[in-house]
């Protein structure tokens, strides 16, 4: 089963960790999150960040999370990155890990794929009501 790491600002990995579970309604051991606060050393976030890949891959890889392209959770995702072993997809949202989670039996390539159109997928404008629109 693939890994998977939240990597965020703040509490957001959390939250949205504790969403999934209760969304799915089931156990989610190969989930793990790490927040990332304003006065953290990067480099220090980049090794507890390693400790927990190294503890959520069976073997077939993990896959990291991170919030927004270009801050320092996507930036420590980066640097984790090595091929076909640990790959990162920055814009989490809930869509998005739940999509991973139901995917995470399936190879890492997969996994990654599945993230990435479950954020996109999951982004949607709510239309208003037909009788509402007409009043």
């Amino acid at each position: 089963m693939v890994g998977i790491l939240l990597l965020t600002h703040y509490g957001l990995g959390e939250s949205l960790a504790e969403c999934a579970a209760h969304v799915l309604g089931r156990p989610l051991p190969q989930l793990r999150y790490l927040p990332v606060y304003r006065q953290d050393d990067p480099d220090v976030v980049l090794e507890r960040a390693r400790a927990l890949l190294h503890e959520i891959d069976t073997g077939t890889g993990a896959v990291v999370l991170s919030d927004i392209y270009g801050g320092t959770p996507s930036n420590v995702a980066y640097r984790l990155i090595v091929p076909g072993r640990f790959e990162a997809v920055a814009g989490v949202n809930l869509p998005m890990l739940v999509r991973t989670l139901n995917y995470s039996h399936e190879s890492l390539e997969i996994v990654v794929g599945k993230a990435v159109t479950g954020g996109l997928e999951g982004v949607m404008y709510i239309l208003p009501p037909v009788a509402n629109a007409i009043e």
